[in-house]
């Protein structure tokens, strides 16, 4: 089915003039960029304030962390 659309998509785009193309062309750059910037959730910071836990209540080591990341 996959194969069936890319074909689909690849015949519209070839029955558009030049110009067009290039705007096709130029969006699809577009579109990749925009999702190679688009950054996953890591979840590697999980249980690294744990540490701090006796310290802090639970907000007060939410506002630290604000602090911690904004001096980055």
């Amino acid at each position: 089915m996959k194969v069936l659309e890319d074909k689909e998509l690849i015949g519209l785009i070839e029955k558009l003039p030049p110009n067009l193309r290039e705007e096709v062309k130029d969006f699809v750059r577009f579109l990749l960029q925009k999702e190679k910037k688009k950054k996953k959730l890591k979840l590697n910071w999980v249980g690294k304030l744990s540490k701090y836990k006796k310290d802090y209540t639970s907000l007060e080591l939410q506002k630290k962390a604000m602090e911690w990341r904004e001096d980055i």
